[in-house]
């Protein structure tokens, strides 16, 4: 038996530590700048031979001039090259057992790899190819087109799917790119022309920033130079584009989508700055106890005690630039309106009750927990880090998030509670 076998007392519990106690730590990344001027942020880390390669283009929908052309430029991108078709692309990553992924949001656009670290230099040819010698085939758009349309027409009856559409145009405005939505019309437009107009100046020649996490192999830098840092991208230095916010007047929607519906969507939501703004990192806090997880007011409240939805969820939009504060849930039709009171009901607490010491500590606990496990292994850890850096913040700003949370007190979320959480200020839909 070991000495340190015979020195434990199994009759004597191990000692429980508060989350908050822990002292956090964010490994830092290493910084190449390849010979074409992009920056590519890297941690090498982990156990297992595997890595991500994620190139992110700022080529997202605020951006384009056409409804759907980022989205369709994106989607397109590895449907054939002047060399490869779309199945040979797909077989090329299938045979070596990784996956190419890609993704269009609102400001930005991304291509994603995952694999053996190992098969990196087989694969990054083909991502460049991707990148200069896509060609958009008619084919391939035409097919995209009417998947397009039809899931679209399929989604038009689902009233969450509407409300969704709807309270983004209300808060922020039916022209700009977080409150823009997409009609059959649309996709009718899209043409080959713009595609590659688009795939010319926004990835062939567009800003682009790359992060990678995992085991990355010793010459990685080398690899990437040899490919990525040789393709024509950083060209476009177009100025910054910026589009105002056109919110609508009215503050109280209800939309009737089905008359058979038994079941209603509803949104709450009132324009919120981004993560710059001094309340932002505080308001993180009072959103959690509020909405932000299964154990929160809205939870404990609309969905435990009245039982009138599975699940309510309140939570700050993933936005670059000026957000939203939304609250979302669905319920019977019949408890719409009583939902919205509690919801109220709980913005009203919030402002007059100081909140007690031990749900405080467990909110508290939660949140350095899920930070936590945003720091277990490199891909979470890169995962971060791009979230940082594309909101321009750095390591200084994940410290002192992690500080707010741990010292903020209850006076603090009532005074905050008392500026944000008033009923007027939110917008209010129900789509049944």
């Amino acid at each position: 038996m070991s000495v340190a076998a015979q020195q434990l007392n199994r009759k004597k519990a191990p000692l429980i530590k508060d989350a908050t106690e822990f002292d956090l730590h964010l490994k830092p990344y290493q910084k190449i700048v390849l010979d074409n001027g992009v920056e590519v942020y890297a941690v090498n880390a982990g156990t297992q031979e595997v890595m991500s390669v994620e190139l992110v283009f700022f080529a997202g929908n605020w951006y384009e001039q056409q409804n759907n052309v980022a989205a369709a430029t994106n989607f397109l991108l590895k449907n054939g090259t002047r060399t490869k078709s779309a199945f040979q692309i797909n077989e090329h990553f299938d045979y070596y057992g990784s996956h190419l992924s890609r993704g269009c949001y609102n400001e930005t656009a991304n291509i994603v790899l995952h694999c053996i670290n190992r098969h990196l230099g087989t694969h990054l040819p083909v991502i460049a190819e991707l990148i200069t010698e896509a060609v958009y085939p008619q084919q391939e758009l035409d097919i995209y087109r009417q998947n397009a349309k039809q899931r679209l027409s399929v989604n038009l009856k689902k009233c969450d799917f509407v409300a969704g559409r709807l309270i983004d145009e209300y808060v922020f405005g039916r022209n700009h790119p977080y409150g823009v939505y997409s009609n059959s019309a649309d996709y009718d437009a899209l043409n080959t022309e713009q595609l590659l107009a688009y795939y010319k100046e926004y990835y062939t020649h567009g800003r682009c920033v790359v992060f990678a996490g995992g085991l990355l192999p010793a010459d990685f830098e080398k690899q990437l130079n040899q490919t990525i840092g040789q393709l024509p991208l950083n060209k476009n230095h177009s100025k910054e584009i910026f589009h105002p916010l056109t919110p609508a007047v009215e503050k109280k929607y209800r939309i009737m989508n089905d008359e058979k519906g038994v079941q209603g969507a509803i949104r709450l939501a009132q324009p919120f700055p981004n993560r710059h703004h001094p309340d932002f990192q505080k308001v993180q806090v009072l959103n959690t106890l509020f909405g932000g997880f299964f154990g929160s007011r809205l939870m404990s409240n609309i969905r435990e005690d009245k039982g009138y939805t599975y699940g309510i969820h309140s939570y700050i939009l993933n936005h670059i630039a000026t957000t939203a504060w939304m609250i979302s849930t669905e319920a019977g039709r019949d408890v719409c309106e009583a939902t919205i009171n509690e919801v109220y009901h709980e913005m009203e607490e919030l402002r007059n009750e100081t909140v007690e010491a031990e749900e405080l500590q467990l909110v508290k606990n939660y949140l350095i927990g899920t930070i936590l496990g945003d720091l277990d292994g490199p891909f979470h850890i890169i995962g971060r880090w791009k979230n940082l850096i594309l909101n321009g913040l750095d390591e200084h700003y994940f410290y002192s998030s992690v500080q707010t949370i741990k010292s903020i007190s209850a006076e603090e979320l009532k005074q905050l509670a008392n500026k944000y959480l008033q009923p007027e200020k939110f917008y209010e839909l129900v789509v049944v």
